[in-house]
């Protein structure tokens, strides 16, 4: 594999590096063609600034309210070893938890440094899949290959152990009430898990083990109606993790990326920041507001240029090579002449104008027939 570290280290500037998290990886997966987020997040850009900078900010996240309300339930359930979540592991789900040990993988003798962190992740799960020592491992750092280049990934999760298999524990701050939880919480939630269950496969199968004992069943922690009581729910996630396989298969490598890219590019606050990341060719679509940081600027460059993206993707794909509004109406109305390539979509189109044409007519004469 090409050495794209130097160039990468160039887009970023002088900014530290941020750590991939499964909300990113969901995003990146589900637009695999946007060569823009893939070299972004290859590179650990912090896309929220320079979408600020840009005079775009973000058009979502948490309010500081739930970001707090968050952080006191996570602290409350990993208080004093974790002991809230044994109760519910024990006593809500039945299961058999022996004696406990509990790994707090965060921070490695007053260093944050991701190799030093990593390292010690993959000595203590090492060491737990061999001799079967160790329960609880809190914030382990994984790395994730995402579109040809290794990327870390910061999951706030508990990877527990039981009876040789590893699950994910996934604390969220939406209450289940009577049982039940909002659909698309609980969708999110199941994608962001799938994420580092692929993440801990990948790390159990390069320290030689069967993947298979990462288990596919994950245990997302809630609290239970309107208190913070927590309660806890086995949560099953093969279908995302195909999903997501699928998706990560089809990303294109960020080295094909840099290699038609500029040598002095770089996303560093400026005058020609606009321009740099204007650069790199994007693949907006509507979709991209619900989960991607520079979707507003995004949007305000497809618009202006007229892509077909703009009106959504299921357009696009309909449309096929014909890239802007412009020449697909033109293409309707037979002003432009297609290539060999665009013969039966410009039929299609020419088609579906005539019809808009005549249903337009038909509607016209029947209110002008109700006036008379």
């Amino acid at each position: 594999m090409t050495d794209t570290a130097p160039d990468l280290d160039r887009l970023r500037g002088a900014a530290p590096p941020r750590n991939h998290d499964a909300r990113t990886i969901a995003a990146l997966t589900s637009n695999p063609g946007c060569a823009r987020r893939g070299v972004m997040d290859a590179a650990g850009v912090d896309k929220d600034a320079v979408a600020r900078e840009l005079g775009f900010p973000a058009p979502f996240g948490q309010s500081q309210f739930a970001i707090t309300r968050g952080n006191a339930f996570e602290a409350q359930v990993k208080a004093d070893g974790c002991a809230e979540l044994l109760t519910l592991l024990r006593d809500r789900l039945g299961l058999d938890v022996p004696e406990v040990a509990y790994d707090d993988l965060e921070v490695v003798a007053g260093n944050e440094g991701r190799e030093l962190r990593h390292s010690r992740t993959r000595r203590l799960l090492g060491r737990a899949l061999e001799t079967g020592e160790g329960t609880l491992f809190d914030h382990p750092l994984l790395r994730l290959e995402i579109a040809g280049r290794p990327a870390y990934l910061e999951p706030d999760v508990i990877a527990f152990q039981l009876a040789g298999r590893l699950h994910v524990v996934e604390i969220k701050s939406f209450a289940v009430v009577d049982g039940q939880a909002e659909p698309e919480q609980v969708a999110a939630a199941a994608r962001q898990s799938a994420v580092y269950v692929l993440a801990l496969r990948r790390l159990v199968t390069e320290l030689g083990h069967d993947p298979g004992r990462v288990s596919h069943e994950v245990f997302l922690v809630c609290p239970e109606n309107f208190s913070n009581r927590p309660s806890a729910t086995p949560l099953d996630v093969r279908p995302q993790l195909a999903v997501l396989e699928r998706q990560l298969a089809r990303l294109t490598r960020v080295d094909a990326i840099l290699a038609e890219l500029p040598a002095d590019l770089t996303f560093e606050p400026g005058e020609a920041l606009a321009e740099s990341v204007r650069a790199v060719e994007a693949r907006y679509a509507p979709e991209c507001m619900a989960g991607c940081e520079m979707a507003l600027f995004c949007r305000d460059e497809a618009r202006a240029c007229g892509e077909t993206g703009a009106l959504g993707r299921s357009v696009r794909d309909d449309l096929g090579g014909v890239d802007t509004i412009g020449t697909a109406l033109g293409l309707a109305d037979g002003s432009l002449t297609p290539s060999d390539d665009l013969a039966e979509t410009a039929e299609q189109l020419r088609a579906a104008a005539r019809l808009r044409a005549e249903a337009l007519s038909g509607a016209l004469s029947g209110a002008l027939s109700g006036a008379a």
